[in-house]
């Protein structure tokens, strides 16, 4: 079997030359769509992405700004900085970049990620995005979770009626992929460390999403043959190559169709950040 290598950079190139038109048309009736990033802390592979998301969002047209606090930032002056966003009419999203300095407590890290006011909570992060999307309501949907369906819509994978495995429980990908799954009729099992007999769980998918942050677990004997697999998981070996949570090699010629690590899922993230971004202001030009 030749095993069909599905190109997130490509797919992210289309959506966000999508974004960039509908910002122009924005642009065109006087309004900047505005994205406010606030990273606190000098966590070398944050600043990389904020990097990342300020150059792709000054490419496809939105007003992108980032707040940068001093590791030893308080509380306090985190939430003035949320709030100065939440009140500026020019901002319509708001992300505050994963993770906050060690010395916040957990506590102040949750209250900090919730002062984002709703409307502009363009990571879907916040109880108000997640619950809609449970719902089955219009929100903001999480990025990676996202990325993952628009993958599946360019391949042409077919998940209603599909059986899909998703490896991880995270509420940033787990569980609001395993919703959308839903939403689009698959049935969809939720897999994680306390699993029993975990490679005959994967062996029945017919879409494997892994999303556990584990190096290789995923071997080419647990999948079933034509089976689609998107690998979320980015992994830095001590050699310094990115992996996923697949092993690639051994799924090449059983897998139908599967996302690389890097450039799979991935460039998808931040092309559905700026599609969020974008959506909101489009639903402020439109008083929502």
């Amino acid at each position: 079997m030749v095993t069909r290598i599905i190109d997130g950079k490509a797919v992210a190139l289309g959506l966000r030359d999508e974004v960039r038109r509908r910002a122009l048309a924005l642009r065109e009736r006087g309004v900047v769509p505005g994205l406010t990033v606030i990273l606190a802390g000098d966590d070398a592979a944050s600043a990389t992405y904020v990097r990342n998301k300020e150059r792709a969002a000054l490419e496809c047209g939105i007003a992108g700004r980032t707040v940068r606090l001093p590791s030893d930032v308080d509380a306090l002056t985190v939430l003035r900085a949320v709030e100065e966003a939440n009140a500026d009419p020019g901002v319509h999203g708001i992300l505050v970049q994963l993770p906050l300095p060690a010395g916040l407590s957990r506590a102040e890290c949750q209250e900090i990620e919730r002062a984002i006011a709703p409307h502009k909570d363009v990571d879907g992060f916040l109880p108000v995005s997640q619950g809609l999307l449970l719902l089955g309501q219009p929100s903001f949907l999480p990025c990676t979770p996202a990325g993952c369906m628009r993958l599946l819509r360019s391949a042409g994978i077919e998940v209603a009626g599909r059986r899909a495995v998703v490896l991880g429980r995270s509420a940033i990908v787990g569980k609001p992929l395993s919703h959308l799954l839903l939403a689009a009729d698959a049935t969809v099992t939720i897999a994680h460390s306390k699993t029993p007999d975990l490679a005959d769980v994967v062996r029945q998918a017919d879409i494997v999403v892994a999303a556990v942050g584990r190096p290789g677990l995923v071997r080419g004997a647990w999948l079933k043959p034509g089976v689609c697999v998107l690998d979320v998981g980015i992994n830095r070996l001590p050699d310094g190559r990115l992996t996923g949570d697949v092993a690639f090699d051994e799924a090449l010629g059983i897998a139908g169709a599967i996302t690389p690590v890097p450039g799979g899922v991935g460039p998808m993230t931040i092309a559905c950040l700026l599609d969020n971004v974008c959506l909101a202001a489009e639903r402020a030009a439109e008083g929502h």
